[in-house]
């Protein structure tokens, strides 16, 4: 993970999702149906507003990610259609998150350092950086995304990294498909060292 600006409302998102959606909300307050996914047609927005990067993996998402609910709508309705409360992610995490909402880090609250990629593994960890009071958060994020050793999330991360290896990618393109994996290769040559 990495530190994620919040993203501007985009201008038409009350007009075309918010209103008509809450109006559901009201209509509909016991239904136990998934709300209409109105936040659909705002993805590229978010998407544009995280870089493109999923806000849990912390790398480009090819097939155009999704819309998470950081908090759900199945334990927050009302939040449904709140633009605050969208985070960008790849569909496998936001599978894998599901209702655990605010037990896992918010791609806002993350700093800088935070996390880092292992090489030559691809795993993600927890650096010291984090305060003591959200390591328990941070390690159970790695956990229950399976950001940590996934084998999807680490074939994911291979293929960024061999296309750097091989020069399909520099380390400026590295940095803006994969930035954590580029931190992790900078790490390596600022010792002298060649990336394995």
């Amino acid at each position: 993970m990495i530190r994620v600006a919040k993203v501007p409302k985009p201008t038409q998102f009350e007009k075309k999702a918010g209103q008509p959606g809450k109006r559901w909300l009201k209509d509909n307050p016991t239904s136990t149906q998934r709300p209409p996914a109105y936040w659909n047609d705002f993805t590229a927005d978010l998407s544009a507003g995280f870089g493109g990067l999923c806000g849990y993996a912390a790398m480009l998402d090819p097939t155009g990610g999704t819309v998470d609910h950081y908090l759900s709508y199945k334990n927050h309705r009302h939040l449904a259609y709140d633009w605050g409360n969208y985070r960008f992610a790849s569909g496998i995490l936001n599978s894998s998150k599901k209702t655990a909402d605010d037990t896992v880090l918010d791609p806002f609250e993350v700093q800088p350092g935070w996390f880092e990629i292992l090489l030559p593994s691809l795993q993600m960890r927890v650096t010291d950086a984090v305060p003591d009071a959200m390591r328990a958060k941070a390690e159970f994020t790695l956990k229950r995304l399976k950001l940590r050793d996934g084998e999807r999330i680490i074939r994911w991360r291979q293929s960024w990294y061999d296309m750097y290896k091989c020069g399909v990618l520099t380390l400026d393109g590295l940095r803006g498909v994969a930035p954590l994996i580029a931190q992790a290769v900078e790490k390596v040559i600022a010792r002298g060292g060649v990336a394995p």
